[in-house]
């Protein structure tokens, strides 16, 4: 069985996502029951949302929507990864407020589609080292270029769990791996810093991808963190840009064909159960 680390859900009829309006092929609700659906099919047990960068105004709308979702019978919503704004000032008391709810399991703020500066701010960094000793986790989306911040973060807050989503985000399609592959191994090195196995089928080319495509960047950043520091996730439903949860899945299982039974429950749920404590 699978544990998801990265659930998308869109509903636009509840809240407001700007940057929507640039991916035309994603701009329409995402329900739970959609992919509630596909994710049994697949073997996927249980499933921490991801926020999905609304609108800032709807931030904690948005966990408060999940957590509504997570009641229903049977529901797969175990959690919630929270956006943030660790460069504002509020954040102190955003962070008391979201400690109080145990459905909160994380953090994240999206940083490739802000300046590089952002990261580097001292209101931002001060409050990223307020998570040690949380048991919150922070997750980190950069492109290959920007993995150096991302490494920042992880030797400034040592304390911090921080989380490296995407396979730190390759230029698959391009069949680019540098510099990506000496940054891989430089933040893995970091004992705080977990890697996540997800996304990749939206950075190869949709209509050609094979497995092979996949392989030297999923099997290169699990060399890198080794089984005991991966987790695996849908990137569900940016995951229908490269042909779909099942597709992705399928994908999964043949690239960890030759991994031990052992191996293979680390990835796909054991360490995701201990990291966020499921």
């Amino acid at each position: 069985m699978i544990f998801d680390t990265h659930l998308h859900l869109i509903d636009q009829s509840a809240l407001r996502y700007p940057w929507l309006s640039g991916v035309p092929a994603l701009n329409r609700d995402f329900p739970y029951d959609e992919y509630a659906v596909q994710a049994r099919r697949a073997g996927i047990e249980g499933a921490l949302h991801m926020e999905v960068d609304v609108d800032p105004a709807d931030i904690e709308a948005e966990t408060s929507h999940v957590m509504a979702l997570s009641h229903q019978k049977d529901s797969l919503l175990r959690g919630a990864i929270a956006s943030c704004r660790p460069e504002e000032p509020g954040f102190a008391a955003y962070l008391e407020r979201q400690r109080a709810d145990p459905f909160v399991r994380g953090f994240r703020r999206v940083l490739h589609v802000v300046p590089d500066e952002l990261s580097e701010g001292a209101l931002f960094r001060e409050n990223i080292k307020r998570l040690a000793g949380t048991k919150l986790t922070f997750d980190l989306v950069v492109l290959p270029h920007q993995i150096p911040k991302a490494i920042a973060l992880a030797d400034l807050a040592p304390d911090v769990q921080f989380v490296l989503d995407h396979c730190g985000v390759p230029d698959i399609k391009g069949s680019s791996e540098h510099p990506w592959r000496e940054h891989m191994a430089e933040i893995a090195r970091r004992p705080n810093v977990v890697g996540k196995i997800s996304g990749v089928v939206a950075y190869a080319d949709a209509g050609s991808w094979t497995v092979e495509t996949l392989r030297s960047y999923v099997e290169h950043t699990i060399q890198c963190f080794g089984w005991d520091r991966v987790v695996w996730g849908s990137d569900w439903p940016v995951c229908t840009l490269g042909g779909g949860l099942a597709a992705w899945i399928a994908a999964t299982h043949a690239l960890l064909a030759g991994a031990s039974i052992d191996e293979r429950q680390k990835l796909l749920s054991a360490n995701a159960k201990r990291l966020w404590n499921l």
